[in-house]
């Protein structure tokens, strides 16, 4: 069985890792892209892996619902997707949407696309609101002890830059990211309320951004309930996740530059004080964080087995 996908934003980081990615993807085929840049010239001008007869074609949402496509991915920025949204409901035989931004991911009626904590929600969906980057590796990451928490979790994130995206700004600058960290949204931030209000529980969250490109790494410390040892902590992560092929348990502490171009999340590093447990959580932002996800959710609202078109081996 085959699909075709529209994409909406195909020229962005995360546009463009979903089209290599689907060159790759027997059951589903790249069919129609838009972007805000580069009207009318052919995608393959931009990306190498695209079909070469794919033009982009303008990004209005009317010119989106006129396509003949199974399914619709909106890569845009947070705040444009209930435009395409309401335009594509208007056909009774509208596409599957999975939208990348955030505007859906607190909506009862958009399933949200963790299939490692709702892949029955997902399977079969319609509306599909993918996780955030961040989101994604701290619910990751508390999810196993949420019944054991005493408290919230304080999570201590660093990105690469290109989840700043590709709009201009300090925090996708690399000279001024040269030798620099850089703290934003102390309090406060989307990705911290998108965990907390998906566990069930207040969770705390420090982001920063580094002068790497891709890639996420996240220090969370867990206030426990009650004394656990770290076989006990260690066994429990791995008995959750022992089934789920994109999400890896580890000894050892993951380096964030390992993760880049992985499909995964690794979870390793365990250490606990008495009731004071600490993980550290890596993750590609743009790959499973973003596009990775994003096709695990697309096969499993289309019917297709959920790894296809990712590798088996979570690399590249």
């Amino acid at each position: 069985m085959s699909f075709t996908l529209g994409l909406v934003g195909a020229r962005g980081h995360v546009g463009g890792e979903l089209a290599r990615l689907l060159a790759g993807h027997d059951g589903l085929r790249l069919a129609r892209a838009a972007s805000r840049q580069g009207v009318g010239e052919p995608l393959s001008a931009h990306l190498a892996h695209a079909p070469a007869d794919l033009v982009l074609e303008d990004m209005s949402p009317e010119t989106v619902a006129s396509w003949p496509v199974d399914a619709v991915v909106l890569a845009l920025p947070n705040g444009l997707a209930a435009a395409y949204a309401d335009a594509l409901a208007a056909d009774p035989r509208a596409p599957v949407l999975v939208d990348l931004s955030a505007d859906f991911r607190f909506d009862p009626a958009w399933a949200y696309g963790l299939p490692e904590r709702h892949r029955a929600w997902i399977r079969g969906a319609r509306k599909i609101a993918n996780p955030g980057c961040y989101a994604t590796g701290i619910q990751l990451g508390i999810a196993p002890l949420l019944e054991l928490l005493a408290g919230p979790p304080q999570a201590f994130g660093v990105s690469g830059y290109s989840g700043a995206g590709t709009t201009p700004s300090p925090r996708n600058d690399p000279e001024r990211l040269r030798d620099n960290l850089m703290p934003y949204a102390l309090t406060g931030h989307l990705h911290e309320r998108e965990a907390s209000h998906h566990l069930g529980h207040a969770v705390r969250f420090v982001p920063h951004v580094a002068p790497f490109f891709r890639g996420i790494t996240l220090t969370i410390t867990l206030p426990l309930a009650r004394p656990m040892e770290r076989d006990a902590l260690v066994r429990r992560y791995r008995d959750v996740y022992a089934d789920e092929p994109l999400v890896r348990v580890t000894d050892d502490i993951p380096e964030v530059r390992a993760a880049a171009g992985r499909h995964d999340v690794t979870i390793g590093g365990f250490q606990v004080d008495d009731r004071h447990a600490v993980v550290v959580v890596t993750l590609d932002n743009l790959l499973k964080g973003a596009a990775s996800q994003a096709l695990q959710n697309l096969n499993l609202a289309l019917g297709l087995p959920e790894r296809q078109g990712l590798p088996q081996d979570p690399t590249p």
